[in-house]
């Protein structure tokens, strides 16, 4: 392209940008109606007018919801679906800087022309959702005539923080593991500050932000300190607290002017060198009406909305998901993270029996944003959520590459519905994307991440996998069905080396790129740069 082309193009997409916002709209308006009941939530979702965007990676963590809310669309930047999904929008590709977090591909979504003209062609006093975004999404909103209907990204970061997690449980009267918050320098500080409080001479230090695969460091010894020492001491401050060995849970809830709703206690799938190469990152979860201890259940709700009080008090509202140890020994419940978003539990969460008894509760995410008046009681609607006959069983696994190898992806099992067979074989049935497909345990829904023609490096997300029961045993060891699905769809992917065949028809590469620092996750965590698909 000459130069002069490029400059008519560039002031081209300009004028196309300004009209999107100089266009004058037709005002949206909530609906004059006080909400009092779901069936009156649900009528003014089914009857929304108002463009509803989901934006992000993929549509994974807000999948379906396009099925509850008229007018909802998810813009994503991986085309998991091959252009058949009706309601995903994936512009054509471009050229763009080295994606290092989620808030860098939302930007380069709402800097694209053809997301500009997507959402400029269909109207309304338009809406924005987020898995995560920065002050820079906040802006690029702003200019597009969009609303994010989040609170404010500062806020978010603020709660996202392990460190203020503490604090924040504390004011709200829920407990973490024992501990203490202090800037760490050296092994000897460290050993001083456990014996100061009490915590014993096996340690985990968690730094404020980040996935808890890649910034929690277990530490008993001078050795242990030594590997880690350069991530602690840079940090102001740090968690240090007493190692126990724990059952890790996790639940969703919404914080809103009627109270807070509170979802069930779900199962974390943590740490299984089949799913994922990294100690104790997470690879999934399961919803079932047996999770846990029936007190962990009551306890986890309990602290769930004193959490959502405190949240309240300090301006935040919305949706939130809190991670909780269970300490093996006693039983005993603790706070372990706060993620002030929705997560990689949210497709669980939004589409088990009571979501669809009532309504997910994503939508009084939306409700609380909507400036729609309503009053509903909370209290009986967790109550019910809270009753085992509403809570089915179903799983969520990320298969990630655990080999050190790196190859170029030339087959790839298709996003859709695949049948695990009695000898264990893995089908393709046909292209699918709705939950309600899957009609029993050997149905799953895959969703595919990386495709052909993507690299395929060790802690690449390769796909995630929804099917019906529990993929853990007991124990919390993966069930031998759980092993058939994953053997069975790691056989549906084929590469090949750098500069061989096809891998090299793009101009015949010498030698693999470095694995990128953004592997194609969805994010758990709180920092711009490290997360999971969660």
């Amino acid at each position: 392209m000459s130069v002069n082309a490029a400059r008519k193009k560039s002031a081209a997409a300009r004028d196309q940008l300004q009209s999107v916002r100089d266009r004058v709209r037709e005002p949206w308006s909530p609906s004059a109606e006080k909400l009092t009941n779901i069936s009156a939530v649900r009528r003014f979702f089914y009857r929304n007018t108002r463009p509803i965007y989901s934006i992000g990676p993929t549509d994974f963590n807000l999948a379906g919801m396009d099925e509850w809310i008229a007018n909802f669309r998810h813009i994503c930047q991986i085309d998991c679906y091959d252009g058949r999904h009706p309601n995903v929008f994936v512009p054509r590709p471009r050229e763009h800087d080295e994606f290092r977090s989620i808030p860098d591909i939302n930007n380069y979504l709402l800097r694209h022309d053809d997301v500009v003209d997507f959402i400029g062609a269909r109207g309304g006093d338009s809406v924005a959702v987020f898995l995560m975004f920065d002050e820079t999404t906040e802006e690029l909103c702003e200019k597009l005539g969009l609303q994010v209907w989040f609170p404010a990204a500062g806020l978010r970061d603020r709660c996202d923080s392990k460190v203020e997690t503490v604090r924040l449980g504390n004011r709200a009267g829920v407990p973490s593991v024992p501990n203490v918050l202090a800037r760490v320098k050296s092994y000897a500080e460290l050993h001083r500050l456990a014996a100061g409080a009490g915590l014993g001479k096996h340690l985990v230090v968690q730094t404020p932000f980040g996935d808890s695969g890649h910034t929690t460091f277990f530490i008993s010894n001078k050795s242990d300190w030594r590997r880690h020492a350069a991530e602690i001491a840079r940090e102001a401050e740090v968690k240090v607290m007493k190692r126990i060995e724990p059952l890790t849970a996790t639940l969703e809830a919404c914080a809103t002017r009627c109270g807070t709703v509170a979802g069930p206690l779900l199962t974390e799938i943590v740490g299984h060198p089949e799913l994922t190469p990294y100690h104790g990152g997470w690879a999934g979860n399961e919803v079932f009406s047996g999770a846990f201890s029936e007190g962990a259940r009551v306890k986890a709700r309990t602290y769930a909305e004193r959490i959502g009080d405190q949240l309240l008090s300090e301006g935040y509202r919305g949706y939130f998901d809190l991670d909780f140890l269970i300490d093996r020994a006693d039983g005993e419940l603790y706070l372990g993270e706060l993620n002030p978003r929705i997560c990689g539990a949210s497709p669980l969460t939004n589409h088990a029996a009571f979501a669809h008894a009532d309504v997910p509760l994503f939508l009084f995410h939306l409700l609380e944003f909507s400036g729609v008046d309503f009053e509903l009681d909370v209290d009986e609607l967790n109550a019910r959520w809270a009753d085992p006959r509403f809570i089915d069983s179903w799983s969520a696994v990320v298969l990630k590459s655990t080999s050190p190898e790196v190859d170029r992806v030339t087959t790839a099992p298709a996003s859709g519905l695949w049948r695990l067979g009695d000898d264990g074989a893995v089908s393709y049935e046909r292209f699918e994307y709705r939950r309600g497909a899957v009609e029993g345990e050997r149905d799953g829904l895959y969703l595919r991440i990386t495709g052909p023609g993507d690299w395929r490096y060790e802690g690449a997300d390769l796909g995630i996998l929804i099917t019906r029961g529990r993929l853990m045993t007991d124990d919390f060891a993966l069930s031998d069905r759980a092993r058939q699905w994953i053997d069975g769809l790691n056989a549906w992917y084929r590469g090949e080396l750098p500069g061989a065949g096809a891998a090299a028809a793009d101009g015949g590469l010498a030698a693999a790129p470095p694995a990128p620092r953004f592997a194609k996750s969805f994010a758990k965590s709180p920092a711009n740069g490290s997360f999971k698909l969660q």
